[in-house]
């Protein structure tokens, strides 16, 4: 008789297997603290324990039919611990006696082939995967498991709401404490190209409005260019009602106004100025000496 797997190895696999199953299903570990787990962990593990029983009553009745010399056998391989037996039987290797049964009638240059059967633990590996790749294929189809489509609309959701608890929380920058950081230039080229580019063009190279790559400015209400840029954004300019108050209309908040007037300081200051030469508008205003 070969020797059963003892009942905790057989209650170990389904605890893993059921870990992995609500693991797959639900998508996160809260399932750890759910009623519904542990109600079939337990079931489980019952149903384990009745089998196991069942199976020492069929070993009981077939031990008895045994000749004294196969009981002594069995015996003395019950004495050798599971996983050692386990080790040697998948990885143990065939003795003379035994190859002779297992070669195949036919060679060739002298080489026989023997007709082995492949190593236990390659085939346990092979059934785990095709019972994985089911559960796998059943909650893929039928569940929103793995689905990319769901999993980017929930991260957007959950990104969606953070960032509209951040703007409730937060008050949005004004004049007297907004501060330039590169990490808003990207921010405010965006708002800028939707905003602003049909005035002052691509680039901020100037068209119907002044270019604001050089350094002459019509208006110039506040000491730095960066909270001049904000100024001019947030109440518009006294010079041109085509340039109107953005802030003071609802059109941009202040984050929009910060994140716009560090990408007109970026490109005013970090980068070369657009000249007339090579498509620039020409200046207007007054050379400006803003306070660093």
């Amino acid at each position: 008789m070969k020797q059963r797997s003892p009942v905790y190895v057989t209650i170990a696999i389904i605890l893993v297997i059921l870990f992995i199953m609500y693991y797959m299903f639900v998508q996160n570990s809260s399932f750890l603290s759910s009623p519904y787990f542990w109600g079939t962990a337990v079931i489980s593990t019952i149903l384990a324990l009745i089998q196991n029983a069942i199976g020492d009553l069929i070993e009981n009745e077939k031990f008895k039919s045994l000749t004294d010399a196969q009981k002594a056998e069995y015996l003395q391989s019950k004495k050798i611990p599971y996983f050692k037996g386990l080790y040697e039987s998948a990885f143990k290797k065939q003795t003379a006696s035994t190859e002779q049964d297992l070669l195949i009638d036919h060679g060739f240059d002298g080489i026989m082939e023997l007709d082995n059967q492949l190593p236990k633990w390659w085939l346990g590996l092979f059934y785990f995967g095709v019972a994985y790749c089911v559960v796998y294929m059943v909650s893929y189809f039928m569940t929103d498991f793995a689905h990319q489509g769901t999993e980017y609309d929930a991260e957007y959701k959950a990104q969606t709401a953070s960032i509209a608890e951040y703007v409730k929380n937060t008050p949005p920058p004004t004049i007297d404490n907004a501060v330039y950081s590169p990490d808003n230039i990207a921010a405010g080229q965006e708002v800028f190209k939707t905003n602003c580019v049909s005035c002052h063009g691509d680039g901020g190279k100037g068209g119907i409005g002044p270019n604001l790559t050089d350094q002459a400015w019509i208006n110039q209400p506040e000491k730095t260019l960066f909270k001049n840029v904000f100024h001019m954004v947030e109440n518009g300019s006294p010079n041109n009602p085509t340039m109107q108050a953005w802030g003071k209309n609802g059109v941009l908040t202040g984050f929009d106004i910060q994140n716009v007037a560090a990408y007109v300081y970026h490109i005013n200051q970090e980068q070369n100025p657009i000249t007339p030469a090579q498509g620039g508008a020409a200046p207007q205003g007054t050379p400006a000496n803003w306070e660093k």
